[in-house]
Order: structure tokens, then sequence, then C-alpha cells
């Protein structure tokens, strides 16, 4: 089941979403009761989601606007760095990597996280605002992202799968010239709307995240194309990784990291300049684009 979370007649709603017939169906009419975000949903999933049926003609999906799935995270979320090997060897070579001495390391023995503050978030057409005298260097990273259902902490790699409510798609957008004098990735990867996600989150029982692909277009140039197949660490050994001494609360985010094909990996490279338009994709759930403003 795919879950949006939408503008409809000026107000905020959950719906269940069908984007090959274009359609949306407000939760709270399939459940007749008030249902206060996807958090909401994600906390009484187990309870409501054998009384979600979608059923009549629903509404057009033209007629509301896409927000971000979970419009502010109630936490930061956690990102994976250089977890795709080709990226890993692309960002080491970069002279950006503050974790890396050369190719001897440019591969993790263990997985990096770094976080983004939940007010780098925005939804599918919503602008990014170009950081003007503070960056000139602004790339984009597509990746997959899931979505924590049951919470926990110390959760081993083999229940794991029994934590993930569903994914989505993220941009996370960088500062790399931030991130490189500041020699840590927080800074740069949490200006106000460096995080695009959407355009919807996908149940995790109807996607299998070991064999996504997952690209971005820049106006139009196909500039990342890989498979969550090369992900260096898989999901279990993310998770049982994040909650190792944390505790994971539902509606959690973890972002699994990028592949090759970042602009700072082109000679020269290809940052992104105002105007320019982005489009991410992760294969089974969905793309969502957004502009430089």
């Amino acid at each position: 089941m795919k879950f949006a979370t939408i503008q409809l007649d000026g107000r905020r709603a959950v719906a269940v979403i069908d984007p090959d017939k274009k359609r949306v169906w407000p939760l709270e009419s399939l459940l007749g009761e008030p249902v206060d975000d996807l958090l909401d949903v994600i906390r009484r999933y187990d309870e409501i989601k054998g009384r979600i049926n979608v059923e009549g003609e629903g509404i057009g999906l033209s007629r509301v606007r896409l927000e971000a799935p979970i419009p502010r995270p109630a936490r930061n979320i956690f990102c994976v760095g250089k977890n795709y090997h080709d990226h890993a060897r692309e960002f080491a070579g970069s002279g950006y990597d503050s974790s890396a001495t050369g190719a001897a390391d440019a591969v993790p023995a263990l997985p990096i996280f770094f976080t983004k503050v939940p007010e780098s978030v925005i939804g599918p057409d919503e602008a990014i605002l170009y950081p003007r005298g503070i960056s000139e260097q602004i790339d984009y990273e597509v990746e997959l992202a899931l979505v924590i259902g049951t919470g926990g902490k110390n959760i081993a790699p083999e229940d794991a799968h029994r934590h993930v409510w569903g994914y989505t798609v993220i941009n996370d957008v960088t500062a790399r010239d931030v991130q490189k004098r500041h020699k840590q990735w927080l800074l740069g990867k949490s200006f106000d709307t460096f995080c695009p996600m959407g355009p919807w989150v996908v149940t995790a029982d109807e996607l299998d995240p070991t064999d996504l692909q997952v690209k971005t277009w820049v106006n139009g140039e196909l500039r990342q194309n890989a498979n969550t197949r090369d992900l260096i660490f898989d999901i279990p050994t993310l998770v049982a990784t994040a909650s190792a001494g944390i505790t994971l609360y539902p509606g959690d985010i973890i972002a699994t990291g990028t592949p090759a094909g970042v602009g700072l990996g082109f000679s020269p490279p290809k940052f992104l300049f105002p105007g320019d338009r982005v489009t991410v994709e992760v294969s089974g759930i969905g793309a969502l684009s957004n502009t430089l403003a």
C-alpha cells in the first residue's frame, strides 16, 4: 500500500494513493475517524490496516498537492555516507572526504552515520533554496530511505525487517564546500530545503529493497543509475548499527546512501545552480522533482 501526505482544499491529510490510476483516497474517509498525520498511521498501523479498504472513485491526483510523506520528522534523519562501492571510491578521490586518507580506506569498514535536521525536509515540486553567500557547490544524492514502524534498541540484524514499516525516496542535497571546510557532514547537509522527500511511502510488504534501481536526472540528463544490490552495508546492518545503544522510534527515517554519479564526481564537477531541476527516483516507489531557486 502507498501512503501520501496531501494538501486538499487547503487542509493537510493522509491518503492512500494509486499512482497508476492517479487517484487518492483520504484515510479519514476510509476509516471514518480522524487521522492526525502519517506518524499516527504508523503507530496505529497494526490496529487499522485491516480496516483500510479502498472503495469508490476517490479523488483525482491532480486535485491535490503532494507534500513530503512526513513533512516534519520528529527527529533528525539518520543518513549513511559512502554506502555504495563506486561512490565510496568516487568520494575518496574527490578531495572532499575527511573520512578517508586515500584509496586504501575508501570503502568503510563500518557504516558511517550522520544526520540531517527535520527542517531540511520538503516535498515534491517545492523549491530547493540556493544558499547564496554561504555555498557555491550544491550537489544532489538520490537515496532509498526506510521508515521505522516498530521502535527498538539493540535490534539484531535478523530482526530488522520486523521494524521497517515502509520505504520512500530522499534527495540528500549537500553543500560540498561547507562539508569540506568543516570536515564533517551535518552542517553542509542540513540547510533549509536540503532534504526533498517523497513522493509517498510504500509499505514494506510491497517492496524488495535488495533489488531497486536508484536514479538521478539533472535538467533531463541521467547522472546516477545504480541498484541497491551494490550497497556495502545492507538494510539489516544499518538498522542494527543505528539502534546499537540508541532507541529507534516509529517514524524515524534512515537514508541508505547514494551511488556514484554525484556532481563532485565529474571532472570538472557538475554542481547545481538556480534554475536547475533535479529528479530522483527509486524503482517500485516513484520519483520526485525539485528546482533550485
